[in-house]
């Protein structure tokens, strides 16, 4: 376990850094980290394995599954705007929401063509069904 153990380089020791919270605030406004990932759940249900992504807000219709070889891409695309507008037709309010999200996994080991899919509640759930290793037959060489 304590190889899990976070890793601190001042040990107790925290120097004077006036400019850290600008940092921070800069890294977690211009961080791509947060846009274009959705978080997923990947467990072994026995003879297939089973991905459900949490992609909550999102149509059914703006959800892409592409196989590529051995890889399976999930995209999303949202895009929302909201307007209110006071009697002479101005804005009071106007917000627009865009974002994109996409990942990738490695299907190596499972059969592309019997994948399955369903979206329900704002969670993707990919049934991903193993593929089966060809047990060799045993036999007995006859010596000539």
């Amino acid at each position: 376990m304590f190889e899990m153990m976070p890793f601190n380089r001042s040990r107790g020791v925290d120097l004077y850094r006036p400019f850290r919270d600008l940092e921070e605030l800069e890294r977690s406004l211009f961080s791509n980290s947060g846009v274009t990932a959705f978080k997923t759940d990947i467990r072994d249900a026995g003879d297939a394995y089973v991905l459900e992504a949490d992609l909550p807000g999102m149509k059914k219709e703006d959800i892409h599954i592409d196989i590529d070889g051995d890889r399976l891409s999930i995209s999303a695309e949202r895009s929302a705007v909201k307007e209110e507008k006071d009697e002479n037709g101005g804005y009071i309010r106007c917000e627009r929401s865009y974002g994109s999200f996409s990942r990738s996994f490695d299907i190596s080991g499972i059969r592309g063509e019997e994948i399955s899919a369903a979206y329900e509640d704002g969670v993707l759930k990919l049934t991903l069904p193993k593929q089966t290793r060809a047990v060799p037959a045993s036999r007995r060489l006859e010596i000539q």
